[in-house]
């Protein structure tokens, strides 16, 4: 297995991709693959990797910028990930994660924020401390990953390709 940053030929294959493997979440209403393509039309893809091997996609993580309070600067938000069912739960997504907050690192980002499964997401450095929010889930599930400076405090807002339907 690869992990690349994504080639114009692996769009399909990542929309599909991401559709099936956030279909049986309960959690997640199907916009995920619009998410991503508003990211890329918008030019707030900041890293697009994707996890191949034998030119199929087996997974993918998306990084975009992200506010945290009052930093806009900096600071990236890590989602849509998705691996492929069938694959899921053999460190696809770790691979792509750790990939990518690396990458993160050497542009110079402040630190990554994501909403999620603690139970997940804290195995990998994430940590929600209650500080920082965003409307409509618990606090829980919104985390960070601090890299340098002070930790965020406030509300975390993504770019307007979140609100993508289609």
């Amino acid at each position: 297995m690869l992990i690349r940053p994504e080639r114009p030929e692996d769009i399909g294959q990542i929309d599909n991709l991401t559709a099936a493997a956030f279909a049986p979440m309960p959690f997640s209403d199907g916009s995920e693959p619009a998410i991503i393509r508003a990211l890329r039309r918008d030019g707030m893809l900041t890293l697009s990797l994707v996890a191949a091997a034998d030119d199929r996609i087996l997974g993918h993580a998306a990084f975009s910028p992200v506010t945290v309070g009052e930093v806009s600067q900096r600071w990236y938000g890590l989602g849509p990930i998705a691996v492929a069912p069938g694959h899921q739960r053999q460190g696809i997504g770790t691979a792509l994660m750790t990939t990518g907050l690396q990458h993160l690192r050497t542009i110079g980002a402040l630190g990554c924020a994501l909403i999620g499964d603690p139970a997940y997401y804290s195995r990998h450095g994430f940590i929600s401390e209650g500080h920082l929010h965003y409307p409509g889930v618990p606090d829980t599930v919104v985390q960070h990953m601090t890299f340098s400076g002070p930790r965020p405090r406030g509300t975390l807002i993504y770019t307007p390709a979140f609100a993508a339907k289609d």
